[in-house]
């Protein structure tokens, strides 16, 4: 998985995007991204929900995420380090800021899509943005000072939604760790047959086998079986890269029914057959 790095304590832009051309990735830093216009699907952490206008994400370096974009979007994005609150806290060493950004940054744990849910939070929120964009550019005089105090206080208001809307998060907090336990399940046994039944998946997780398939859809936007084949999917480009095994011993080792199955699936999927995927990493 690509992983971004930034080693700015703070980084404010905006893009404005038709499509999504970054795959699945990790940060080395937190980020918030404020959806300025559009809409489309955030898939993160193997959870995929929609996004529209006026949403707020905040990101932690454990989170990974793409886009799909269906309508053009214009994202601000706050991408900040640790560091960022070292200088908050060395200029203002009162209040309760240090236990605000704790709060925040371990909060979000459970969260499930736009942070923000308090209408007028929200407004205020991307007028600060704004101002906070517009001081991070100009670098005027003072305009570090600005910098630190607009991020504060969007910080601020942040947390007091995530407090707020605690008792939401803890509602999902029992479906997000159910919702891992079988994704991790799933990761693990791929390659299992027998293990990857429908009907064995369910018995493991105390669930019916129509229920888990809606569940798993409910709540990634992709069927259990999407799942299995893209997990499938990903080993054979590692092993199709390798050169170690042919089309059709990596069909047999990926549990595909014949070579002819593997490279229907894979085609489907990738826009290419295998022997393709090969000349195209020679």
């Amino acid at each position: 998985m690509q992983r971004f790095n930034s080693f700015q304590s703070i980084n404010v832009f905006s893009l404005e995007l038709e499509t999504w051309t970054y795959e699945l990735h990790k940060h080395n830093f937190y980020e918030l991204i404020f959806v300025e216009e559009g809409k489309g699907k955030h898939l993160l952490n193997e959870i995929s929900f929609s996004y529209k206008k006026g949403d707020v994400f905040l990101l932690t370096p454990d989170d990974a995420h793409e886009f799909v974009i269906e309508e053009k979007t214009i994202f601000t994005y706050i991408k900040f380090t640790e560091q960022v609150f070292i200088e908050k806290l060395s200029a203002n060493k009162k209040t309760q800021w240090e236990e605000s950004l704790k709060n925040v940054l371990t909060m979000n744990q459970f969260n499930i899509g736009s942070i923000i849910e308090n209408e007028q939070d929200n407004h205020n929120l991307f007028l600060l943005v704004r101002i906070l964009k517009a001081e991070f550019i100009d670098k005027r005089l003072f305009g570090d000072e600005a910098v630190i105090e607009l991020f504060g206080a969007l910080m601020v208001i942040i947390t007091r939604n995530l407090n707020e809307n605690k008792n939401i998060r803890n509602r999902f907090s029992h479906d997000t760790e159910k919702l891992n336990n079988i994704l991790t399940y799933i990761r693990i046994n791929a390659l299992d047959n027998e293990k990857m039944d429908i009907e064995n998946i369910a018995r493991h997780f105390f669930m019916s086998s129509n229920y888990i398939s809606i569940y798993i859809k409910k709540h990634t936007g992709l069927s259990l079986q999407q799942h299995i084949i893209q997990l499938k999917l990903k080993t054979a480009e590692k092993l199709l890269r390798q050169k170690r095994f042919n089309i059709n011993e990596i069909a047999i080792r990926l549990g595909f029914n014949d070579a002819s199955h593997f490279n229907r699936i894979f085609k489907k999927y990738k826009a290419m057959s295998p022997s393709e995927f090969i000349k195209n990493t020679a």
